[in-house]
């Protein structure tokens, strides 16, 4: 090719970052321009991971390395299916990669579960992180709360909801966020495990995150530490499983302290209901016992737990997007090595996807880096049959977006509203306090 390959990747969070770190890095001469339906990028890094978590936010820093590269550009606040189209991006890009992640909740199946005061633990995630589509104020009003679901995610929600707001404050949260956090007249959190405790899908950092608060007494419930044989292959052939079972072994017939707020843990306790006629009274669970190979069974045994809140922690849902082909069973576009799949199962020239939209929301961020290079190297190999953009100058869809009026944030303008959130977090002692409203993100990155 006599020009460099144009490639857009839709979609600025790890995957698509890392996408366009590993075609940064190939033989191949390629300019590549990021968008975001955010004005801000990273995705889930800033919108999905606990303030509470710098070591893993440090990610940012060389996700940040990537977007300073000269080959590539980003344009935030521009949202594909609104802004642009597929039909639109194949007149300025040879290739486009769909990048867009999972940020929505996956749902409940059992009845209740939609009653006011029953939340997705993805919004109200959005809600603490300050995400700019979501409302200003949440309804904290509950003294004691069930989380479902023993993932990373579940734990996060946990430990931020008993925490003390002060705990927080130091952290990048606003001021909206800790308002609300500081009124909340919660002493009790209960998180629920459908399994065993050898198979929980928390890491082992996360696990011991949760006692490290002066405020918050972490009880294990002991009657839910049973081990099968599947649980006890798991423990001797898993280090990170023998970690997290050692924990809460230990956690489980320690003496219980007295820290004002108490974060209990309950394994082998299915949800079957949410209590309650006009708003959550309560949650309903069945003990299960383990059948031997790592799964449950119901012993028809039922608690009823007084809790005046539930928050589903299941598992973060994909969404469709315009001219795309969507599984919408397992929540992921169809795929072979990246290369979208049409109805009839044929590759679509020149569009690839990657990340939690293409394999489904499972693992840590790190393991987007092996997607990103399975969908790179199908792009690459498919570099000489690629159709051609029709306007491959790199003034050509920067024209476009601005004939549609669209306030879309550059590089450069990004780097203002860094700049910004972290001057007003140095004026608190603070490393950053970010900015929420999606009207004062892009005034500020557009000076």
């Amino acid at each position: 090719m006599s020009r460099p390959l144009r490639v857009a990747i839709v979609g600025a969070g790890p995957a698509g970052v890392y996408a366009a770190d590993i075609l940064t890095k190939s033989d191949v001469d390629a300019q590549i321009d990021l968008f975001e339906k955010l004005p801000a990028p990273y995705g889930l890094v800033r919108y999905g991971v606990a303030p509470d978590h710098p070591r893993i936010k440090g990610i940012v820093t060389a996700l940040q390395k990537v977007l300073d590269r000269p080959q590539v550009r980003f344009f935030g606040n521009v949202e594909y299916g609104v802004d642009i189209k597929l039909d639109d991006l194949r007149q300025f890009y040879d290739a486009v990669v769909f990048s867009t992640g999972a940020s929505a909740d996956r749902s409940m199946d059992i009845p209740g579960i939609d009653l006011p005061g029953s939340f997705g633990a993805a919004d109200f995630v959005s809600w603490y992180d300050g995400h700019p589509d979501v409302p200003r104020e949440w309804p904290l009003t509950a003294t004691s709360v069930a989380v479902l679901g023993v993932g990373n995610v579940a734990l996060d929600v946990a430990r931020v909801l008993a925490k003390t707001a002060d705990e927080l404050l130091v952290t990048e949260i606003p001021a909206n966020v800790y308002e609300g956090l500081r009124s909340s007249p919660v002493t009790d959190v209960h998180v629920f495990g459908r399994r065993g405790p050898a198979q929980a899908k928390f890491t082992p950092l996360e696990l011991r995150e949760l006692d490290h608060s002066p405020n918050v007494e972490v009880i294990v419930h002991a009657s839910g530490i049973e081990f099968d044989e599947a649980s006890m292959h798991a423990i001797r052939n898993n280090k990170q499983v023998e970690m997290i079972v050692k924990t809460l072994q230990e956690w489980a017939i320690r003496d219980v302290g007295s820290r004002p707020r108490r974060l209990h843990l309950h394994f082998l306790e299915a949800p079957v209901e949410v209590l309650g006629s006009s708003g959550v009274v309560g949650l309903r669970t069945e003990t299960q016992e383990l059948t031997g190979d790592g799964n449950v069974r119901g012993t028809g045994v039922f608690t009823d737990w007084d809790v005046q809140a539930v928050y589903r922690a299941v598992g973060y849902l994909s969404s469709h997007l315009v001219d795309i082909p969507f599984d919408h069973v397992s929540g992921t576009i169809p795929h072979e090595a990246g290369r979208v799949l049409d109805l009839d199962e044929v590759p679509m020239p020149g569009v690839y996807t990657t990340g939690w939209i293409k394999r489904g929301p499972i693992g840590l961020i790190g393991h987007t880096k092996g997607d990103a290079l399975e969908t790179i190297t199908s792009l690459l190999a498919d570099a000489d049959t690629l159709p051609r953009a029709v306007s491959p100058s790199t003034g050509a869809v920067v024209e476009f977006l601005a004939a549609r009026g669209v306030p879309f944030v550059t590089n450069d303008g990004w780097g203002r509203l860094d700049a910004h959130e972290i001057a007003l977090g140095a004026a608190h002692g603070r490393e950053r306090i970010k900015v929420v409203s999606r009207e004062e993100m892009t005034s500020v990155s557009n000076g």
